[in-house]
């Protein structure tokens, strides 16, 4: 497999929950495992402390039945049935001097512990340690208590066997942990394929319809689970968006035929007018104010048009990364001619650099609005400020005017199509600038919204995911 393509399944979801999966199953077979044998040593310790509490009572028996003069004999006999090196007898006085013991000769360097002897002697009827054995491996397992008045046994155990046993069960726990890796991966690739098989039929699908195919939908099957109820959802928005975009297309279509006519109508009066041979003022003038409005029809007819398109999200060129500051910049470059014209100061509070993904000619269209907007209804001696805020997301871009304001009627109004307030309708323009501005600020996951005081001005406020 190539590294192109291996680098390609490690970007998977199906990959990661596999990885999840491998890593919470491994991750619990091992602290299974740690437990299981955390009981297994205390179980074995366990044994142990009673095979030698054991031992203990029938040494004690065997003192009082045959007194001190029978123990080495007896004892040693003990000692060399179970193996010298595996346990040893130790009878001790009060003061932890050896009275008798067993073979020694494998437990050299092993002495009383006083600490212990004084538990003892306090009450405690067994007292355990382990302790590591000189020159040996192995450890042992230690036991002191009472067997008659001031006297007191030690017993010493191997715990060879049990290391040994041990030491198996970690050399099997190594190769099982190693198994259970392999297995759980394998087990987790194939429940995350499976459980995300449907979302390749939504990928592919939407593949398909970027490349034009749009009566495709994803296929659904009747299980019910999450992702069928994705593909089903997926499905209904595919026919809302098909429906959206023919009805946009039907309104183009009825537009464009409703209008071919009484345009043709009015560019072949402006046409016969001309060619009459008249040279008058008159038919100059009309013939002027004709081209003029046919102009300002088309104008509005593709301001009308590009909104829908907008609003649909067709159309749209592709979103690139753009230097918002560098787009309010130019705008204000365009309307400071025109601000200073009428006297109008055109104040800025820009940051260095501040960049958004988006359509550059929509973000213009939104400043260029905006900033048309606030001149053309701020008096002379009037303030226009455009600040740009990124603290946070989304982004915002603030225009304030000290104009005519808006009234509080028309103020929910101003962003619907076509809509003119009545202090503006002395002022050139269709009543579209603000609804194109709104649906291009909704198209990059933004709005706009507006406040203002008749006779003390208005602020917009545009806000802009990155």
């Amino acid at each position: 497999m190539s590294l192109k393509a291996t680098l390609k399944i490690r970007r998977t979801l199906a990959f990661r929950l596999t990885l999840w999966y491998a890593t919470v199953f491994t991750v619990s077979s091992l602290v299974a495992f740690s437990i299981f044998y955390i009981i297994i040593s205390n179980v074995i310790q366990e044994h142990t402390d009673q095979a030698l509490l054991k031992e203990m009572a029938e040494v004690a028996s065997i003192l009082k039945s045959k007194g001190e003069g029978s123990f080495k004999a007896e004892m040693s006999i003990e000692a060399e049935a179970e193996g010298v090196g595996n346990i040893f007898f130790r009878l001790l006085d009060p003061a932890g001097s050896e009275i008798a013991a067993t073979n020694m000769s494998s437990w050299k360097g092993i002495g009383t512990d006083s600490r212990a002897l004084e538990r003892v002697k306090g009450g405690e009827p067994s007292v355990f340690e382990t302790i590591s054995v000189p020159e040996r491996m192995d450890k042992a397992r230690i036991v002191y208590g009472a067997v008659g008045t001031g006297r007191f046994l030690q017993i010493g155990f191997s715990l060879e066997d049990d290391a040994r046993f041990l030491e198996t069960f970690r050399k099997v726990f190594v190769p099982s942990i190693m198994i259970i890796m392999v297995f759980s991966t394998l087990i987790g690739w194939f429940m995350a394929s499976h459980a995300l098989a449907g979302l390749k039929g939504v990928t592919k699908t939407a593949l398909d319809i970027s490349e034009g195919a749009f009566e495709k939908r994803v296929q659904v099957h009747a299980k019910g689970d999450e992702i069928e109820q994705l593909a089903v959802a997926f499905n209904r928005m595919l026919d809302r968006i098909h429906d959206l975009v023919k009805g946009l297309r039907e309104v183009t279509d009825d537009i464009a035929h409703d209008l071919r006519t009484p345009i043709a109508r009015i560019r072949g009066l402006a046409e016969a007018e001309l060619n009459a041979g008249k040279s008058g003022d008159e038919s100059k003038k009309l013939a002027a104010d004709t081209v003029e409005e046919c102009d300002n029809l088309l104008h509005m007819i593709n301001t009308m048009l590009e909104i829908s398109e907008t609003e649909a999200g067709i159309g749209q060129a592709s979103k690139v990364q753009a230097e918002l500051t560098q787009v309010i910049g130019e705008a204000l470059d365009l309307f400071r001619p025109i601000a200073e014209e009428k006297n109008i100061h055109l104040v800025s509070q820009l940051p260095d650099r501040v960049i958004i993904r988006g359509n550059i000619h929509g973000l213009q269209r939104i400043v260029v609005n905006l900033l048309d907007n606030a001149i053309k209804y701020t008096p002379a001696g009037g303030t226009v400020s455009v600040s740009l805020r990124d603290e946070n997301d989304p982004v915002e871009i603030v225009v304030h005017d000290t104009g005519i304001g808006i009234s509080e009627e028309d103020l929910p109004l101003v962003f619907n199509r076509l809509y003119r307030c009545d202090s503006s309708r002395s002022q050139p323009g269709f009543g579209l600038g603000l609804s194109l501005a709104l649906a291009v600020a909704r198209a990059h996951g933004g709005n706009i919204t507006a406040t203002s005081q008749p006779g003390r001005g208005s602020t917009f406020t545009v806000t802009l995911a990155r």
